[in-house]
């Protein structure tokens, strides 16, 4: 059997401090190393060691086309010469409505290297929604001076909602806008000796981007990034991952540049390390998840990430396929998974697949937000179980504070944010008086007595609620153990019972676990009573050990699919589970009408 963990982890060493009220302090033992001041000096020092290194590549029909490092350089120089030439800068960003790609990519690098903060945007809010309202926010609230657009024609609909709120240059690389420059245009730009008068200018605090938070609790805003937040969480884990220093990773990934798991912590260790990314243009639900295998099937990460929805429709590939399994194995240090609970019979059939392919593959889990940048916490110890978030990053320092029966996390650190743009009010309500960021996410201690073991993640404090008895129900234990008994049939589901006297749910079946759970070759209707049996076997399963607090009586499955722009789901599949309630208050009624409604599925 392969041994991944050999030179891949480093031993935590955490110190703890205890204060009178209950406050607990963690830190690593390890100080933080030097690390690049921006983010520029980093990808222009690898781009100058190996300038003949593909840097990124995105899969053209049957081949991949690619961008070398030195081209990369190149292509940054000129644009941010033409950015320059604009009298772009700080108060006047560059507005991002693209997915991930070579042109992206460039421009972001272009825009970092101009002192330009990037304003990414979801490709969602452009070709999903239907009222384009959180783009005319988001401009009318940054005021970009440029918007890049993938392509003049399908971007044209967010392009429009720009133009209502502000004049602005349109560059586009495909399609068609009148009055648009060409991007390639751009990329012929001389850059002059200002590039590297405006380069030296750039500090740490200088702002590398504006990320907009994903809105799975509340609406989204704009969390200002520093270099110094990028810079020093990639330098954290090059501490955690000895291995980045002498193994340049190459990953196969998905996640979006829009958010921070995919943009700052995933995009930002190639260019911190000099590794190559071939970029997944696939999504983590059905439908469109086939376009992500093929593209695990032609290259073999030395890394994986992921968000749960992604694994859950990774394992059944992996079970079904030794070929494949035993290819996506081949060079794996670890799989990583963050930002939502795994379900525990998910994690399990991932070590086994693992195990069963010939190799020991850790399956390990970080903690973050995008105010964190995104690294606060991680487990980097192949003995962590599921659900261990981990030990604070070098240079971290988490203060738990008692909240009612919980523990609250509080951050700080060089990774943190200053704050969020043209937003002071918000600002100043997530710091509390010794400077600690406010997540507003629980954790607990696997071992009180032993803090190397890592941390819990333990919900986030404002989603959990009172029944009429007055007990406390935490939601996201509830919810973790209710997709773990479905056994991969529910892709999602969110929790109801506030003011109520039981706790209740609404579901989303994943429709191909469905079918093969009831041996079915069609879709399986959400009446089909082999369906409803399972489910209700799980809700059994939930409340055989479990209190008042954490059975679920009944489960109401629904057809329509979560809706982004009701601000119900984002594009990496995250539920915002207030929504939803809000939305489907009709939905939450039926589980608690009396007579019990024929659709409902009951437990014990």
């Amino acid at each position: 059997m392969i041994n991944a963990t050999l030179d891949t982890f480093a031993v935590p060493r955490i110190v703890t401090e205890h204060r009178s009220d209950g406050t607990l302090l963690l830190r690593s033992a390890e100080q933080l190393d030097e690390y690049a001041p921006t983010m520029v000096h980093a990808f222009r020092e690898e781009a100058d060691r190996h300038p003949d290194r593909v840097l990124a590549a995105r899969r053209d029909g049957e081949r991949w086309q690619t961008l070398s490092w030195g081209q990369a350089r190149r292509d940054a120089d000129a644009l941010a010469q033409a950015f320059l030439d604009r009298e772009l800068g700080p108060e006047r960003p560059v507005m991002v409505l693209s997915g991930n790609s070579l042109e992206h990519l460039a421009v972001m690098l272009g825009a970092f290297t101009a002192g330009t903060p990037v304003l990414p945007i979801s490709p969602s809010y452009s070709l999903a929604s239907r009222d384009h309202q959180r783009i005319r926010a988001i401009a009318r609230l940054c005021r970009p001076g440029l918007v890049f657009a993938d392509d003049g024609d399908a971007y044209a609909d967010a392009l429009n909602a720009v133009a209502e709120v502000i004049p602005a240059d349109v560059v586009i690389a495909t399609g068609s806008r009148t009055g648009a420059e060409r991007l390639a245009d751009m990329m012929a730009m001389v850059p002059t000796e200002t590039i590297e008068q405006t380069v030296s200018a750039l500090r740490s605090d200088s702002v590398a981007k504006v990320l907009f938070t994903s809105g799975s609790t509340g609406e989204p805003k704009g969390v200002i990034t520093t270099h110094r937040m990028l810079c020093s969480n990639q330098q954290a884990l090059a501490q955690i991952w000895p291995f980045l220093r002498h193994e340049p990773p190459v990953l196969v990934d998905w996640l979006p540049w829009s958010h921070s798991f995919g943009g700052s912590h995933n995009l930002g260790q190639l260019l911190v390390f000099g590794g190559t990314l071939y970029i997944d243009e696939g999504k983590p639900m059905p439908g469109h998840f086939g376009t992500t295998v093929d593209a695990l099937r032609a290259i073999a990460p030395t890394a994986y990430f992921n968000v749960p929805a992604g694994y859950a429709l990774l394992a059944p590939v992996l079970e079904s396929d030794p070929e494949f399994a035993e290819h996506f194995f081949s060079r794996l240090r670890f799989m990583l998974y963050a930002a939502a609970a795994l379900p525990e019979s998910l994690w399990a059939r991932l070590k086994r697949v693992s195990e069963q392919s010939g190799h020991e593959i850790p399956l390990t889990a970080a903690w973050g937000t995008t105010e964190t940048g995104p690294g606060a916490t991680s487990a980097h110890f192949a003995s962590a179980a599921c659900g261990c978030i981990g030990v604070p990053l070098p240079g971290v320092t988490l203060k738990l504070v008692p909240s009612s029966s919980k523990l609250e996390v509080r951050v700080s650190g060089p990774n943190i944010t200053p704050g969020y743009y043209r937003n002071e009010a918000t600002t100043t309500a997530v710091f509390d008086e010794e400077g600690f960021y406010r997540p507003g996410d629980a954790a607990r201690l696997v071992d009180p007595a032993d803090p190397n073991r890592g941390l819990m993640f333990d919900g986030r404090l404002s989603e959990d609620f009172k029944l009429t008895t007055g007990t406390w129900v935490h939601v996201g234990a509830v919810r973790t153990a209710l997709l773990s008994a479905s056994a991969g049939i529910l892709t999602n589901a969110v929790i109801a019972g506030s003011d109520r006297d039981f706790v209740a749910a609404l579901g989303w079946v994943n429709d191909d676990e469905a079918q093969r759970a009831c041996d079915r070759t069609e879709r399986v209707s959400l009446t089909d009573p082999r369906l409803r049996q399972l489910l209700a076997e799980s809700l059994a399963s939930v409340n055989i050990s479990a209190g008042a607090a954490g059975s679920v009586r009944r489960l109401l499955l629904l057809d329509e699919p979560p809706q982004i722009d009701a601000g119900e789901i984002t594009d990496k599949g995250y539920i915002n589970a207030r929504a939803v309630l809000d939305r489907r208050a009709a939905a939450v009624d039926l589980l608690y009408d009396e007579p019990l409604a024929a659709e409902v599925i009951t437990g014990p």
